[in-house]
């Protein structure tokens, strides 16, 4: 297989994958130049990925891609979850009475956001898997049911502030740990060591498909590939280190991606997902028990809303009973843009946090140019019918090959 082959092979294998990170790279490109200072437009590729506001972008959608860890799994298995965002308030309110009005220690606020996120998703699941109700419908009661909850659980007022333990877990970073002058070292240190565990399981993945006589590019491009990622991470790792070092946030969100990414890809729960979501009967004939499956999704969706409220509320430094307005509709776009099938059965972690970060970078990038919210959101529906619209592209386009 020749070089130019091997490109070829390696951008069309699966167009909906590759071309959503293409489409990244060209945001990022887009807004670095529409955000670049008219005094020096060179200096750190504009605004947009200046180290300070690379920080805050990590910081200010986090709880968006926890959601859509979620969310991609709901999607997966052919459902839709309405609810999240007020269940993210309703832990975050729930947390927040605990700690700010009744003096708990911050850890039994996030214990408990936890706890509630995960009975919140198992009641969802018991409608859905047990009664059949569709996902829809159970989960746009939950949503009107559970934000009625926040309100009733603050008494229609805010509660604030947290302490500052609390507020650590979005807001704080690991600095100077290790020292470094100008820069922390630590951060560097970490992202390394990702680096080196990425490019070696990229290794044994290349030589097990050798070994099966499967396709593979070319080695020299099977480098240059690790080497292009690794350069992009390092210069990611470089900003935050220069800027305020490793958010808490942010290990936080790495652990979720890599165990949800070995769920999906490597668990007998996770090829169940798939196969509901791809072919109900089908899973139904091979002995998939789709009932229970289906119950923990939700239950799992839960979990990560309960872990979302928490972070949500640390970064907000309260709880308000408007919080998690519209979320859910942010992690269904994350989800829907990352590539996700609308019919169910296609889907992968790493897309969905893609999507949401290209929603995040939009969002910042908007900001910084000072466009009226409005617009905002006419771009974000266009982008995400867009989505879709590629998505039901790709369908049409395979079965007229087949």
């Amino acid at each position: 297989m020749t070089g130019i082959a091997s490109i070829r092979e390696l951008m069309t294998r699966n167009m909906r994958q590759s071309g959503i990170y293409i489409a990244f790279v060209a945001i990022i490109a887009l807004f670095a130049i529409l955000t670049a200072d008219a005094r020096n437009p060179w200096y750190q590729g504009g605004l947009l990925l200046s180290p300070g506001n690379i920080s805050n972008i990590v910081l200010q959608y986090s709880y968006i891609l926890i959601l859509a860890i979620g969310m991609v799994i709901v999607i997966i298995a052919g459902h839709i979850d309405l609810s999240v965002g007020s269940v993210v308030a309703f832990t975050g309110a729930v947390s927040a009475t605990l700690v700010i009005k009744n003096g708990q220690p911050w850890w039994v606020g996030v214990l408990v956001a936890i706890v509630v996120g995960l009975l919140v998703g198992a009641w969802q699941g018991f409608w859905v898997a047990f009664i059949g109700i569709p996902a829809f419908i159970v989960t746009l009661a939950g949503m009107l049911l559970f934000r009625g909850a926040t309100l009733l659980t603050l008494d229609n007022i805010s509660l604030s502030p947290f302490p500052q333990e609390y507020g650590r877990i979005a807001s704080g970073f690991q600095n100077g740990l290790i020292g470094g002058q100008g820069f922390d070292a630590f951060t560097l240190v970490v992202f390394a060591i990702a680096v080196a565990g990425y490019a070696y399981s990229q290794w044994r993945s290349r030589q097990a498909r050798v070994r099966y006589q499967q396709v593979v590019e070319s080695f020299p491009l099977f480098v240059l590939k690790i080497v292009l990622i690794a350069a992009v991470v390092m210069w990611f790792a470089w900003q935050l280190a220069t800027s305020r070092g490793l958010p808490n946030v942010l290990i936080i969100l790495a652990v979720l991606i890599i165990v949800y990414g070995l769920i999906t890809n490597r668990t007998v729960f996770g090829r169940h997902v798939y196969a509901i979501g791809g072919n109900l009967s089908a899973a139904q004939l091979s002995g998939v028990k789709v009932k229970w499956v289906n119950f923990w999704i939700f239950v799992n969706m839960g979990f990560l809303a309960g872990v979302a409220g928490a972070v949500y509320s640390s970064r907000s430094n309260g709880a308000q009973p408007a919080a998690g307005n519209m979320f859910e509709l942010d992690a269904i776009a994350a989800c829907f843009i990352g590539g996700a099938a609308v019919t169910g059965g296609v889907g992968k972690v790493t897309g969905a946090m893609v999507g949401g970060l290209i929603m995040g970078v939009m969002s910042n990038g908007m900001q910084l140019m000072g466009i009226d919210q409005s617009v905002q959101q006419v771009v974000k529906g266009l982008v995400l019918l867009l989505a879709v619209a590629f998505d039901v592209y790709n369908k049409r386009r395979a079965g007229a090959a087949r």
